[in-house]
């Protein structure tokens, strides 16, 4: 019981110098409140303990009180526990023990080996896609959910692992027997040219390592060439740890120049200012920097920081709008709270924060219309706005995908298709070249029209809201037999699906076939090589005259001095 009011205490009593004191309560915004809080909840569990009628893991539900209680906060704040600690250390370093493999579950509850990364202990060992996992350290998992395997696959570097697995198309299991490892996940996980022969690197997240990893990538893309630009992609990035942001931006800013500011809640009067603490080592490099609605936190910060200073063209969609900033705090009993402390502001002055979480949780409106959002100046003039993310200079659209490609990435059918077309051929053509042949795709096709494979389509399911609006609005039976017949014609035809639909599903096949020959490298190799918005990046860098024209437009008084010499 004590351990529980310990938990649940000081989860109500931190501070933001990041001590925690664990006897003596210090005064809070709230004490009268606070008090009665603990003085509810201590007896709540009291009571529960002592009296319920059956027995009580205080555990287990002193933590779905602690995760319900933060959920009512923001998704950001979160607990978590010793066990869960393995899951921090991935977030803020990008490694863990392991065998270096992401694995899933599949719909007879078997876990497989889903997509083993390359160079890490589970490849090395020969595990594949598609391999079922029986058994781990002698002890059987065939009924096993994923967190549990997961779990069991984890473990101290240079401990022994064995793994009884069946493979697809062979009779008998298989027992592999390798070492675990520090897996260190490479937050560059390619670097290369573009089309047109720009320097090209992608970013997927900011561990303690991001910088490193972004500067070694450079230094290894101008050793066989000369770069007279670069793109960085920070498309589909989640963030991360802020000091590596800065450390990025200080690789193209002058020294001391501001990436962002923090700023606690008003009357804490907490302030701090992040500048760049070296010389840039590509001051003049043109650099265009790509986001999309899933570039967020520290990407932002990056994208956002070199768009203020004039210093890289953003190119892509507008992205997240995550302005705030998160601290971890340690707790007893091992465990750790991540807290959002602060917001950030970049060098125009502006925050790009989205949601505003305080007016969510009154049930108001969250989001500020972009009517609304403040006007913020670039160093050069150029105006932007805060409260929305990041606004690309170039907005550049994606093609959307048919709603039949989702269902294909989750087929179990197709990712069998796939694994056997693998162990059938030993090597396939170079990412950049390699192609599905007519007679393979013929016989996915048939096989998808075998297995029945059922999808939905996303006008189907649009008609179906649009008959009960017709049924609220009392018109059903006058347009009952329009939608009868759209309804019919919207039904799934695979067979016409599969010609009217063929580029999209050779592309799905030619990648998920890449990714088990050369792994992520070589799928975003070959996606660049179709990528609109690399295209466009490629053009903008081509044309150094509207480059520099997005970044210093010129201004009122000298365009009409222009037409008045013209």
């Amino acid at each position: 019981m004590q351990r529980f009011v310990n938990i649940i205490w000081v989860a109500l009593t931190l501070c933001l110098g990041g001590s925690v004191l664990a006897q003596k309560p210090a005064k809070t915004r709230n004490q009268e409140s606070y008090t009665k809080a603990l003085d509810i909840v201590g007896a709540s569990m009291s009571l529960l303990d002592r009296y319920f009628v059956d027995s009580v893991d205080l555990e287990r539900i002193s933590r779905r009180g602690i995760d319900a209680m933060l959920s009512s906060l923001d998704p950001y704040t979160e607990y978590y526990s010793k066990e869960d600690n393995e899951q921090l250390k991935l977030i803020t370093t990008g490694e863990y023990g392991g065998i270096g493999s992401i694995i899933s579950q599949r719909p007879d509850s078997t876990v497989i080996i889903n997509d083993p990364m390359e160079g890490m202990p589970a490849a090395q060992a020969g595990l594949k896609a598609g391999d079922r996992i029986l058994e781990v350290d002698g002890q059987n998992f065939r009924k096993a959910t994923s967190d549990v395997v997961s779990k069991a696959l984890k473990g101290k570097p240079g401990s022994k692992i064995s793994l009884l697995i069946q493979r697809l198309g062979e009779s008998k299991p298989r027992k592999v027997e390798f070492t675990r490892r520090k897996i260190m996940v490479n937050p560059v996980p390619y670097y290369g040219v573009t089309p047109a022969g720009y320097g090209y690197i992608k970013l997927t997240n900011f561990p303690n390592t991001a910088a490193t990893e972004v500067r070694r990538a450079m230094t290894e893309l101008q050793k066989t060439q000369k770069i007279n630009g670069l793109v960085l992609d920070l498309r589909d990035n989640g963030g991360g740890l802020m000091e590596e942001a800065v450390k990025i931006v200080s690789f193209f800013v002058p020294e001391g120049t501001e990436v962002l500011r923090t700023k606690a809640r008003a009357e804490l009067k907490q302030e701090a200012v992040y500048r760049t603490r070296s010389k840039p080592i590509y001051p003049d490099l043109p650099l265009v920097v790509l986001i999309d609605g899933q570039s967020a936190s520290s990407a932002e910060i990056v994208a956002g920081a070199l768009q203020d200073v004039d210093r890289a063209v953003v190119v892509g969609q507008q992205s997240f709008g995550k302005g705030l900033i998160q601290t971890t705090m340690q707790l007893p009993h091992q465990g750790v709270l991540k807290l959002t402390t602060a917001k950030y502001y970049i060098p125009s002055g502006r925050c790009i924060q989205r949601i505003n979480y305080k007016e969510a949780r009154a049930g108001r409106e969250a989001e500020l219309p972009d009517s609304l959002t403040k006007i913020f100046h670039t160093a050069a003039g150029r105006e932007v706005h805060d409260a929305g993310g990041i606004l690309p200079d170039v907005k550049a659209e994606v093609d959307s995908l048919p709603t039949m490609l989702y269902y294909l990435t989750y087929n179990e059918s197709a990712f069998d298709w796939i694994t056997t077309y693998a162990q059938r051929h030993k090597t396939i053509a170079p990412p950049a070249s390699f192609t599905v042949s007519d007679a393979d795709y013929n016989d996915f096709g048939r096989m998808l029209i075998e297995k029945k494979f059922d999808y939905d389509r996303q006008s189907a399911k649009r008609l179906v809201t649009l008959k009960e609006i017709a049924k609220l609005e009392g018109y059903l039976e006058r347009v009952a037999p329009l939608i009868d017949s759209l309804e019919q014609a919207l039904k799934p035809d695979l067979k016409h699906d599969l010609e009217s639909l063929r580029p999209h599903i050779m592309r799905f096949l030619n990648t998920s076939i890449i990714n088990r020959y050369y792994y992520r490298r070589g799928v975003i190799e070959r996606e660049l090589l179709s990528d609109q918005i690399v295209a466009e990046a490629d053009r903008l860098l081509a044309d150094q005259a509207r480059y520099q024209a997005i970044l210093r437009p010129k201004k009122k008084d000298e365009k009409k001095k222009e037409l008045a010499d013209a």
